[in-house]
């Protein structure tokens, strides 16, 4: 078993893999680094870490999880949470709670500080996920190997939009 224990002082901050970057016009919307916790320290069922983002950028897109459950607490800057249709404002000491659920469930952190806003990401790791993200339209599904680091070969990561579905028949013939 790993080492259980990991000091904060320890972490080590790293950006996106390049797969998960934001590009385009949505670059200047989005950014963050994270410092994994919970693969360090032999963590299985909750996934966590603490999350870096700049100055005027949200960590990740406006969004809803049907399956797992997440939870924010703030270490360091100010920052607003949407959730649903609300706004709120956030600062160091704050819990965010973000059950699953559909659009009025969705989340998004942004840091409208004047320094880096820093929070620990809690999640469950439950699997298959699908995500839902109310500005775009989208949705997501996403399934990973028990056990396995996000990125592992047999991880599938589908997006799509409900407009571009198929018929339940589509090809069936037999």
């Amino acid at each position: 078993m790993k080492k259980p224990v990991l000091n904060i002082d320890e972490l080590e901050f790293q950006p996106r893999p390049e797969a998960m970057r934001a590009t385009g016009p949505a670059a200047e919307a989005f950014d963050a680094r994270t410092a994994q916790v919970s693969s360090r320290i032999g963590a299985r069922k909750l996934g966590f870490n603490v999350t870096a983002v700049p100055v005027g950028k949200a960590a990740f897109p406006f969004h809803a999880h049907r399956v797992n459950e997440e939870c924010f607490f703030v270490l360091q800057g100010t920052g607003v949470v949407r959730v649903g249709v609300e706004a709120y404002p956030i600062r160091p000491g704050d819990f965010i709670a973000c059950p699953p659920g559909g659009p009025e469930t969705a989340h998004q952190i942004r840091n409208t500080g004047a320094e880096e806003l820093r929070f620990i990401a809690l999640s469950t790791l439950e699997y298959p996920e699908v995500a839902e993200y109310p500005d775009s339209g989208k949705f997501g599904v996403y399934v990973r190997t028990p056990g396995a680091p996000a990125g592992a070969p047999g991880d599938i990561r589908y997006l799509g939009r409900l407009s571009e579905s198929l018929n339940y028949w589509d090809g069936e013939s037999r």
